[in-house]
């Protein structure tokens, strides 16, 4: 392959990652927000605390996190050709990411609410605010520096999950570094693949890093 080709080869593959990991996180943060929120308000030092809850929910994110990427693509395929029709290139590898992502979203959620000193919660409630109120006004504000950091490291685990979801055929730079790369044993590709992904994921440690300092600093 001359440069002109790998350039567009690695293109292509770099906005069909961006596309999966992206949307992967959003959806990741859309369930994995209300799920943190509510282990932690469940919680024995929470708003609302509720053994049941709290147990069944952290059981159900502990198993979600415990599951290798890999072997959650194979498990959830029946549901991937159920949503999107089929289970192999970018847009079907989204529902085994979001997956994948949302318990751990969930988690760093919990870890980051639990930073929000309880005196402030405590003002909130003699104000006569409502466990709800709290939870908007108060919870969430306070620890978006640890929830943007939260979602940073969330989204750059899903450019290596999605690098991972090229082995079966998942799209973007995994799929790019396994059929060029490897079986075809070209050292080019493979190489530029790896520097793509590596830059990627300093980019978006890096601005979101910046964002984080920026909200604890207000």
């Amino acid at each position: 392959m001359d440069p002109s080709q790998i350039a567009g080869l690695i293109g292509e593959a770099t906005w069909q990652t961006l596309f999966m990991v992206v949307v992967s996180t959003f959806f990741a943060i859309v369930v994995g927000l209300p799920l943190g929120v509510i282990v932690h308000v469940t919680s024995r030092v929470g708003l609302a605390p509720n053994r049941t809850v709290n147990r069944i929910l952290g059981l159900i994110i502990d198993i979600g996190r415990s599951l290798p990427f890999i072997i959650l693509m194979v498990l959830v395929i029946p549901l991937t050709r159920l949503m999107v029709g089929t289970s192999i290139g970018s847009g079907a590898a989204i529902v085994p990411l979001s997956l994948s992502a949302a318990p751990l979203f969930a988690r760093l959620v919990e870890t980051s609410l639990r930073e929000v000193a309880p005196g402030k919660l405590d003002a909130g409630t003699v104000m006569g605010a409502s466990n709800f109120q709290l939870v908007r006004h108060v919870l969430l504000p306070e620890s978006m520096p640890g929830l943007v950091a939260a979602a940073t490291t969330t989204f750059v685990s899903l450019i290596g999950y999605s690098a991972m979801a090229g082995a079966i055929g998942g799209g973007g730079l995994g799929d790019v570094a396994i059929r060029y790369g490897y079986q075809r044993y070209n050292i080019q590709v493979l190489i530029w693949t790896v520097i793509v992904l590596i830059v990627l994921t300093m980019l978006v440690q890096f601005l979101g890093d910046r964002l984080s300092r920026a909200l604890a600093q207000r």
